[in-house]
């Protein structure tokens, strides 16, 4: 059961991390609040526990609930929750045949953020407006997250920020 919520927190940040993309006009996004509370990749040597991980998640659900609420429009949101519910179907098809979402990039040589709905956003044709509303609410997520985290925790954060940031061109 635990599995299936982090699986669908997964989702949703990584639609999060494209809309964020979208919304500051690809500024490098900071490190996802789901791989941080998965303990995936670097993440896992942040040693968060267990209370970090459900206030993160719960601070990513709140904002999520704040952009589809307050931001999408009615129509918007009909349209994302579509997205939402193709793309975790396709999540599924993929796990049945085997395949995780990063075998899956290897082979098409895509990345994470094209995988994960890239163009769900540019098919909501969200305003001038809108952009800059997710935008400060993923800020506010982000600083909320950084006060969860240890000093040690946040620096090692940073670290990683910054690393990525070397590696990833543009």
């Amino acid at each position: 059961m635990k599995l299936k919520v982090l699986s669908l927190v997964a989702g949703a940040i990584a639609l999060t991390l494209t809309a964020t993309s979208f919304a500051v006009h690809a500024q490098t996004a900071s490190p996802s609040p789901v791989l941080l509370a998965q303990g995936h990749g670097p993440w896992k040597d942040l040693n968060l526990s267990s209370l970090q991980e459900s206030q993160i998640k719960d601070i990513h659900q709140q904002t999520w609930q704040q952009i589809e609420n307050t931001v999408f429009t009615p129509a918007q949101k009909a349209q994302f929750e579509a997205a939402k519910q193709a793309r975790k179907a396709a999540w599924q098809e993929r796990k049945a045949q085997g395949q995780t979402g990063q075998q899956t990039g290897q082979q098409t040589g895509q990345h994470r953020h094209h995988r994960h709905g890239g163009g769900i956003f540019a098919k909501l044709n969200l305003s001038q407006a809108q952009k800059d509303q997710i935008k400060a609410l993923k800020k506010s997520e982000r600083q909320q997250i950084k006060a969860v985290l240890t000093p040690a925790q946040q620096q090692q954060i940073q670290q990683l920020h910054q690393n990525h940031q070397q590696r990833t061109p543009g």
